[in-house]
């Protein structure tokens, strides 16, 4: 009975965290599909650029908040195929989140990543706004 509860616990403990980690980084899979998709979307919404900047990064934030991420580890990347704001141009927003591990993060003083997750969305700047 006693080496049946050692083994169980010895090795329950280690599939539960398995587990755990891998509901993580889906979590955060799917933060930073829907902020990119977000930032790409509100960015060629906005009539000039620092606000379209702005505007994406607190998209970007919004969203990795909401599924109960640290904003400050997401990292979003504006590219566009010409001028930014042109009528017709395609802006991608690319996205880039660290996951933590469970537990092991919100230990002060450790920094320990289970993955780090990435998306990226298009979208095209439209002639009428």
């Amino acid at each position: 009975m006693v080496e049946f509860i050692f083994l169980a616990v010895l090795l329950m403990v280690p599939v539960a965290y398995l587990i755990l980690t891998v509901g993580q980084i889906q979590g955060g899979a799917y933060a930073v599909v829907g902020a990119a998709d977000q930032a790409a979307k509100v960015f060629v919404m906005e009539p000039d650029l620092p606000a379209a900047q702005l505007a994406a990064e607190q998209a970007v934030r919004l969203a990795v908040q909401d599924m109960g991420f640290d904003a400050g580890a997401a990292e979003l990347t504006i590219s566009c195929s010409a001028g930014c704001l042109t009528p017709g141009t395609t802006v991608s927003a690319h996205v880039q989140l660290r996951v933590e591990l469970p537990v092991v993060g919100a230990v002060p003083g450790v920094n320990a990543n289970a993955a780090t997750v990435d998306s990226t969305a298009t979208q095209k700047v439209g002639r009428f706004r």
